[in-house]
C-alpha cells in the first residue's frame, strides 16, 4: 500500500485506484464439509438402512453441528435406540452412527398384588411381550397401575419397577406392587346448605362415609369420578325442588396424616327457590297445535320448578308428534328467571327436526338368548326412518318376552350426521330358581 500511495504522489496511478488497492480482499466463505458416506455400528434387529432413513442427511449432503444435533433427537425420538452418536471424520466425509437398541420386552410380570387381577392391569399398561421396552413406558404404566388401584381407594399403593436382562438383549419386566390399606372416607361435610341437612345431603350423593359396621357399603372409599359424579347428583337433588340456580361451588377431599381415610368438603351455592310461571308451547308443525301440546305436557304454571318434570315434558311432546307422525322433531326449552317473584317462564319451541336414519341395531348383554330373538321383536329395522314412538314399543316388546330382566335402548351417532345406531342392552334373568332357608 505504502508503494501504491508513493506511485500516486509521483502520478503514476490515479489516488482512486490506489485507494481501492489498499483496501484488503475479503476471505473466501469455507465451504460446509460433504457426506461422502455413512456407516451404522451397534444395530443388531434393525437394519442398517433403516436406520439411515431416519437420519436428515444423506450421501452427498452437507453437514455441520445444527445437523447431527438433529439427527441425534429424531434417533431418539423413534424410541428404538437407548444410546446414540454421531461423529463425522472430515478427511474421509465418513458419518458414522453409533446406536445402542432398546431391548425386547420378553415378560411382564406382577408381584404383590392380591386385591386386584393380573388381567385389570394388562388392560391398562402400555408394555406387552416382544414390544420395545423404554423407560418412558415403564414409568406411564407405574402411573396407570397406581391409577388403578386409587380408583379402588387404595391412595397407599406404591410400585416399583425392576428389570431382569436376558441373552439376545431382551428384558424381563416385574412391577413390585405394595398394595397398602384401604383408603376410607372419614366424612362428608357440607358448606353452604341451609335449605337440607347435611344428612339429607349426604342421602343424595353416591359417596358414602365409611363405617366399620357397614360391611357391604363398596362406596366408601374415595374416587376422584366418583367425586364428580356426585356433583351432578348435588344439582340433579336441588333442581328438583326448585333450586334452578344451583352450584357445586367447590368439591374438595382432603388425605389424613396416617394415608388412611378422606375428608370430603362440598361447598354449595344454593341460590333461591322457583315455581313455575308462564308455561307456553311453540311449534312450526302444521298437524299437531300448540293446545295439544300444551294438554300433553306435565308442567303447570304454580307448580315448584322441577327439573325431572321438563324432562317428562320434553318426552311428552316427543311422543305427541311422533303419533301425529312427525318422526324427526327438536324441543328446545327456554327459561326466563324472574327473581322478584321468584317464578320461572317456560316456553317449549318445537320444531321440525333433521331426517334421522336406522343405521345399524347393535345388540349386546343376551349370552343364551339368540340375536334374532331380539332383533325380530323390534319395530324398526335398518334403513327405516327413525321414530320415537316406534323405539319405544320395541323396548315393551322385548321386555315383554320375560327373558330380561333389564332392557336398555340407546341412540349412538352413526357414520354420518343423518344416521343413528340403535344400541340394545339387555340383561338376561335366570329361568330357574333355588331356595334355602334355616333357622
Amino acid at each position: 500500500a505504502a508503494l501504491l500511495l508513493g506511485a500516486s504522489a509521483l502520478g503514476l496511478i490515479s489516488p482512486a485506484a490506489a485507494q481501492q488497492a489498499s483496501v484488503p480482499a475479503p476471505p473466501q466463505q469455507a465451504q460446509a464439509p460433504i457426506v461422502q458416506r455413512i456407516i451404522v455400528t451397534g444395530n443388531q434387529r434393525i437394519e442398517g438402512e433403516t436406520v439411515r432413513s431416519y437420519l436428515p442427511v444423506a450421501p452427498g449432503s452437507p453437514i455441520d453441528q445444527l445437523t447431527i444435533d438433529t439427527a441425534l433427537k429424531t434417533l431418539f425420538g423413534t424410541g428404538l435406540f437407548a444410546d446414540a452418536q454421531i461423529v463425522y471424520d472430515q478427511p474421509s466425509g465418513t458419518l458414522q452412527v453409533a446406536v445402542v437398541e432398546n431391548p425386547i420386552v420378553n415378560r411382564i410380570l406382577y408381584e404383590g398384588n392380591r386385591r386386584t387381577k393380573e388381567d385389570k392391569f394388562a388392560e391398562e399398561v402400555q408394555l406387552e411381550p416382544r414390544a420395545v421396552y423404554t423407560q418412558a413406558k415403564v414409568q406411564a404404566d407405574v402411573q396407570r397401575i397406581l391409577q388403578i388401584y386409587r380408583q379402588s381407594g387404595r391412595f397407599g399403593a406404591t410400585v416399583t419397577p425392576k428389570i431382569v436382562e436376558l441373552p439376545q438383549n431382551r428384558v424381563d419386566v416385574i412391577f413390585e406392587i405394595e398394595e397398602g390399606p384401604k383408603t376410607g372416607v372419614a366424612k362428608i361435610n357440607f358448606i353452604g346448605n341451609e335449605a337440607f341437612t347435611d344428612s339429607q345431603l349426604r342421602g343424595a350423593v353416591l359417596t358414602a362415609e365409611s363405617h366399620w359396621w357397614d360391611i357391604l357399603e363398596s362406596n366408601d372409599n374415595y374416587d376422584p369420578d366418583r367425586l364428580d359424579y356426585d356433583r351432578q347428583l348435588l344439582r340433579e337433588f336441588y333442581t328438583q325442588q326448585g333450586y334452578a340456580d344451583f352450584s357445586v361451588t367447590s368439591a374438595v377431599a382432603e388425605l389424613t396424616p396416617d394415608r388412611k381415610d378422606f375428608f370430603i368438603t362440598f361447598t354449595v351455592d344454593e341460590g333461591p327457590q322457583y315455581e313455575f310461571g308462564r308455561v307456553d308451547v311453540r311449534t312450526t308443525l302444521s298437524r299437531v297445535p300448540n293446545s295439544v301440546l300444551e294438554r300433553s305436557i306435565p308442567v303447570r304454571t304454580g307448580q315448584q320448578f322441577n327439573s325431572e318434570l321438563m324432562e317428562q315434558a320434553e318426552e311428552a311432546i316427543t311422543f305427541a308428534t311422533g303419533v301425529a307422525g312427525y318422526a324427526f322433531v327438536e324441543v328446545n326449552p327456554r327459561l326466563n328467571r324472574n327473581e322478584e317473584t321468584r317464578t320461572i317462564d317456560v316456553t317449549f319451541e318445537v320444531n321440525e327436526g333433521p331426517r334421522v336414519y336406522v343405521e345399524r341395531i347393535d345388540i349386546g348383554g343376551n349370552i343364551s338368548t339368540l340375536d334374532r330373538v331380539i332383533r325380530r321383536e323390534m319395530r324398526l329395522a335398518e334403513g327405516d326412518a327413525f321414530n320415537r314412538v316406534l323405539l319405544d314399543r320395541s323396548e315393551r316388546a322385548v321386555r315383554s318376552l320375560g327373558y330380561f330382566s333389564d332392557v336398555s335402548i340407546q341412540e349412538l351417532p352413526g357414520s354420518a350426521p343423518d344416521r343413528t345406531i340403535l344400541d340394545v342392552d339387555v340383561t338376561e334373568q335366570s329361568t330357574g330358581s333355588f331356595q334355602i332357608g334355616g333357622g
